[in-house]
C-alpha cells in the first residue's frame, strides 16, 4: 500500500512508539509484506528467521523488535516490542475500517454503458470501466480497479480479504489476522463466472490480466498475477503470491499451490496438484503435476504391476 503522501520516519515512530536507529527525516512511501517490497517501503519482522531477509530486502524501513542487528548502509530500522501490532495500527491508520452507507459507494467511478445488476455491492473508491456487466448479488470491495468490457457473473466476490494470518503457538489465539490493505486490479475484456472469489493483496495487488476467462467457482488467492487470455476451468483454486504467465489453461479442479511461477501457454489437466514452479509451453498432468506423457505411460506401467508380479511368482 503507498500512502496519500510520503510521510517521515519520525512521525511513524511516534505512532507506533519506536526507537529510531537511522535517519529520522527519511520519508517512506509505503507498507508492504516482504514479498511485495520496493524501495521506499515499510516492511515488518517479527522472528528471528526473517531477520536477514528483511533487512536485506528492497525496503528501506523496517519495523523490528531488536536493535541488535547489524543494520544495512542507507536502511533505517523502528524498534518495538509488537512489530505485526504496529503494521496493524499503521494500515488501520491509513485505510480504517468504514461500515457501508448503501449498496453502492457515493465514492465509486462507474463507466459508460456499464450495467450494475440488482443486489450488487460497490465499495469505496471502486473503479469500474465501460462497457462491463455486473450481474445480480456481485460484490466488489473497496480499492478494486476494473478496465473496459468486463463481464462478472452473479454470486462473485471481488476484493475479499487476504487468508493470511500472523502465526504464534505461544499465545491462546494462535492465528492473528494480516489486515489487507492491497487491492484487486482486472484488466479489459475479463469474463469471470458464477460464484468465484478474487482476494485482494495483502499489502499489494491480485492483478488479472487481459483477455482472462474464468469459469464459475474459480479462487484467485491473495497477491496472484495472472497473464493474458489465461483460460481456468470450474473449481481451480490458485494459493496466494503465484504468478501464472500468459495464456496458462488450468483445466477443471487443478490446485495451484503459494508463490509459484507457471510458464507461459502452459496447459495443466483436469484434478492435477501443482506444488512447485512449471516450465511454459507443456502439458502437465497428476500430482505433483509432471509432463502429462510421461505420467500417463507410468500409470500404464502401475496397471501392470499386478501382472508382472504374477509372472515374478510364477518364476519362482
Amino acid at each position: 500500500m503507498k500512502f496519500p503522501a510520503p510521510v517521515s520516519v519520525s512521525w511513524i515512530a511516534s505512532l507506533i512508539h519506536a526507537d529510531i536507529k537511522g535517519n529520522p527525516d527519511a520519508l517512506i512511501t509505503g507498507i508492504n509484506e516482504i514479498h511485495k517490497v520496493e524501495k521506499g517501503d515499510l516492511v515488518f519482522v517479527d522472528h528471528p528467521k526473517y531477520y536477514d531477509k528483511s533487512l536485506n530486502s528492497a525496503a528501506d524501513f523496517i519495523i523490528i523488535n531488536t536493535a541488535d542487528v547489524s543494520i544495512p548502509s542507507g536502511k533505517t530500522i523502528l524498534v518495538t516490542d509488537e512489530p505485526f501490532e504496529a503494521y496493524l495500527k499503521i494500515v488501520r491508520h491509513f485505510r480504517p475500517f468504514t461500515p457501508a452507507q448503501s449498496s453502492i459507494s457515493s465514492t465509486a467511478v462507474i463507466g459508460e454503458n456499464t450495467v450494475i445488476m440488482p443486489n450488487c455491492f460497490i465499495g469505496e473508491n471502486v473503479e469500474i470501466g465501460k462497457h462491463c456487466i455486473i450481474h445480480p448479488n456481485v460484490t466488489i470491495l473497496d480499492h478494486t480497479i476494473i478496465g473496459d468490457y468486463v463481464v462478472i457473473q452473479s454470486g462473485t466476490v471481488i476484493g475479499s480479504d487476504a487468508f493470511y494470518y500472523n502465526t504464534k503457538k505461544n499465545r491462546s489465539v494462535w492465528y492473528k489476522k494480516m489486515l489487507s490493505c492491497g487491492n484487486v486490479v482486472i484488466e479489459n475484456h475479463v469474463e469471470i463466472g458464477a460464484g468465484c472469489t478474487i482476494d485482494r493483496g495483502v499489502t499489494a495487488e491480485t492483478r488479472i490480466g487481459q483477455g482472462t476467462c474464468m469459469d464459475n467457482m474459480v479462487h484467485i488467492g491473495h497477491d496472484t498475477t495472472v497473464g493474458k487470455n489465461c483460460l481456468f476451468a470450474a473449481q481451480v483454486g490458485i494459493a496466494g503470491g503465484t504468478i501464472i504467465e500468459d495464456g496458462v489453461t488450468l483445466w477443471g479442479q487443478v490446485g495451484v499451490s503459494k508463490t509459484l511461477t507457471i510458464g507461459a501457454n502452459a496447459v495443466v489437466l483436469a484434478q492435477s496438484g501443482v506444488p512447485s514452479s512449471l516450465e511454459g509451453g507443456k502439458t502437465y498432468f497428476g500430482y505433483p503435476a509432471e509432463d502429462a506423457s510421461l505420467k500417463r505411460r507410468e500409470l500404464v506401467w502401475i496397471k501392470r504391476i499386478p501382472e508382472l508380479w504374477k509372472k515374478v511368482m510364477e518364476g519362482e
